[in-house]
């Protein structure tokens, strides 16, 4: 078997059409994991390629390393879900290239109509995912309310101080990582919950500096490792427990609709890299019916009819 015959047994797309739908999808997951609060994993389940997504990263295993240490190339191409990753990827990398600048300037412009937006692609993606769970027994609806309440108490809570040693980084990145494939968990608040963020991104500023290498290098070998070992978790509980898992993914996004409703009122901040980032805020309620109300209202709408029509594009194309 030649490298190319290797590459291309691998799972992936195998028409243009198909390939330029998984970079699509992959460019609404980068968007979304730009977003405060909100998650790809979201994307990746109403879009249809969650279980997908978490078999591709379950791919680079042991079996994929022996290949690699023997040196048949070949054969660890066509182990490794290497096509459909790569293609993700490429989407995802498009898009917080592209749009990351967008988004930070529509968050701070025009925060109420980006959160309405947000939460209509939430709220849909509720009812999306919720129809997966099958029957609504007493045990899925418990598991459904456990979601819910601990999603809604983590993106409540206040971002901490916590030590700056290399295991903790470690630790710091494969709890990042792995958040970033849970459906209404943002990866990026979570390290600002455990107050890494600012540590973590300063680096970035001078990587080739020894000790800035030597955290990065550390941040990634634990994302590395949660997010291969997360994956088999995930794997496990979606084979074995399949309802009762997507009744707590379901609940995850429910809880996740604190993070983005629309009207909120800061109650603490703190300045980080010169830029303002907000530690503890509260929602409220509009203080009028006016137009911002009725254009939030709309921009609800849109979201939740561009979660359905992707569903139904990716229904389509599954069958």
């Amino acid at each position: 078997m030649t490298i190319r015959e290797g590459f291309m047994a691998s799972p992936g797309p195998d028409t243009l059409k198909s390939g330029a739908l998984l970079w699509l999808k992959g460019v609404c997951m980068g968007g979304a994991d730009i977003i405060p609060g909100v998650s790809g994993g979201t994307i990746a389940f109403i879009t249809g390629i969650y279980e997908q997504l978490v078999d591709g990263i379950r791919s680079f295993d042991a079996a994929f390393l022996r290949r690699l240490v023997v040196l048949d190339i070949p054969g660890a191409l066509a182990t490794a879900h290497l096509r459909f990753i790569l293609c993700l990827l490429f989407g995802i990398l498009t898009a917080v290239v592209t749009m990351a600048s967008v988004m930070n300037y529509m968050l701070h412009a025009h925060p109420v109509a980006i959160w309405s937006l947000f939460f209509g692609l939430i709220a849909a993606s509720i009812f999306v995912v919720g129809r997966e769970i099958g029957t609504l027994n007493a045990a899925n609806l418990g598991f459904v309310g456990l979601g819910a309440a601990g999603s809604y108490l983590l993106v409540g809570m206040i971002p901490v101080a916590t030590p700056e040693t290399l295991p903790f980084i470690f630790l710091c990145g494969a709890i990042a990582i792995c958040a970033m494939i849970l459906p209404g968990i943002s990866g990026a608040f979570l390290l600002l919950m455990l107050g890494k963020y600012e540590y973590v991104t300063r680096t970035l500023k001078a990587p080739f500096v020894w000790d800035n290498f030597l955290v990065i290098a550390v941040f990634a070998a634990g994302a590395a490792t949660g997010i291969i070992l997360f994956s088999r978790v995930l794997h496990f509980l979606l084979s074995r427990y399949h309802a009762a898992t997507i009744s707590v993914l379901t609940g995850f996004m429910i809880g996740a609709l604190r993070k983005v409703w629309p009207w909120k009122e800061v109650l603490e901040s703190s300045v980080i890299r010169g830029k303002i980032h907000v530690l503890r805020e509260q929602n409220v309620l509009p203080d009028q019916l006016g137009g911002e109300v009725f254009l939030a209202m709309g921009l609800v709408l849109a979201g939740a009819v561009v979660v359905l029509v992707l569903e139904r594009l990716s229904k389509g194309r599954r069958q």
